[in-house]
């Protein structure tokens, strides 16, 4: 799944409306900007309007400096320039990004998606791979993030015919869904869907009810129960400009200890999608003036949380296994906070 695509069922969205909504939106809130604006554009890819999809993305690609990853961008704009017609230029793009070698793995699973959508597997499995390469340092766990790009390194080397390789069976091994990935995967599969058979048709109606199953239930749940932190230059901009709230935050080192420990008891008490969010100063000023209150005002601080995780700034806790710590630390949270 794309990172930028809508979750709702297409056939219940207004997606111009929609996209021209998260344009207001994005007006707003500057600092979501970027998050923002990717989901309107994908709502016009799916309205049928690519092009002003492409505009979007130029309009972001334009402020380079401000943006978190570029090199999503650049890969939403490739695979999006392709559907209508602009193969050079979308083309010459994802050339671009193999060459930068993006540490995020969603630009690089885009790219290939993009290459396998138009028949182009060979270079498919090429660019799954030297992601693979570049993402995965022989003998470490593979972080969740990267899960997608060996499942599709699987696909596309299943569908040209290809032996397994040690790549291939970690994607086995990561896979959790009732169907194994080399039934999920299998050429013919695909072939059965043309079938006048109708036993072979229903048993492929069922295997892809369950496939669906699982992936509306991903989609369904509700953004995360959400704990505020902030990194320690905020934290102290912040006491400095609203000394009532010390008595909230006494010091950083004992933020971030109440950061831990109120996750863990909501985790024993049964509560599921707990998620963090880090806030700044003036992005939780301007939310007060829109609440008509005072920044001092202690209360705001939950709501200023539910309001970040509502529009998508959560991190979900505890992190991934191998991961760093949700506190800024270059450690691993096993060793930093979740020790």
């Amino acid at each position: 799944m794309r990172p930028d695509t809508p979750a709702s069922p297409a056939e219940n969205v207004d997606h111009t409306a929609e996209a021209a909504r998260l344009e207001r939106t994005a007006g707003l809130y500057p600092e979501d900007a970027e998050a923002l604006l990717l989901r309107a554009a994908a709502h016009l890819e799916l309205s049928g309007d690519r092009p002003a999809a492409t505009t979007l993305y130029d309009r972001l690609l334009a402020t380079t400096a401000g943006l978190d990853n570029p090199p999503l961008i650049r890969a939403l704009k490739a695979s999006n320039l392709w559907e209508y017609g602009h193969e050079a230029e979308a083309r010459a793009i994802i050339e671009g990004i193999r060459l930068a070698a993006p540490r995020d793995p969603a630009p690089w699973l885009i790219a290939a998606e993009s290459l396998e959508s138009h028949d182009e597997l060979e270079a498919a499995a090429e660019t799954l791979t030297e992601a693979a390469r570049s993402l995965l340092p022989e003998g470490t766990e593979p972080p969740a993030p990267t899960h997608p790009l060996l499942y599709a390194r699987h696909r596309v080397r299943r569908m040209l015919g290809l032996p397994h390789d040690d790549w291939d069976t970690l994607a086995d091994t990561l896979h959790s869904a009732p169907v194994s990935l080399d039934e999920l995967h299998d050429p013919k599969r695909v072939w059965s869907l043309g079938s006048d058979n109708p036993a072979e048709l229903a048993a492929e109606i069922s295997r892809l009810q369950a496939e669906l199953g699982a992936y509306r239930e991903a989609l369904s749940r509700p953004f995360p129960v959400a704990v505020l932190h902030w990194p320690a230059p905020e934290l102290t901009e912040l006491v400095s400009a609203y000394p009532t709230l010390s008595s909230e935050y006494p010091s950083h080192p004992e933020h971030l200890s109440t950061i831990e420990s109120s996750l863990r008891e909501l985790s024993s008490s049964g509560t599921a999608n707990l998620g963090i969010v880090t806030g700044t100063v003036p992005s939780y000023e301007a939310f007060a003036a829109s609440e008509g209150s005072s920044p001092d005002d202690v209360t705001l601080l939950p709501q200023y949380a539910t309001t970040l995780a509502a529009r998508g700034r959560a991190e979900a806790w505890p992190p991934e296994r191998g991961a760093e710590c949700w506190c800024g630390s270059t450690e691993g949270y096993e060793a930093c906070h979740g020790a």
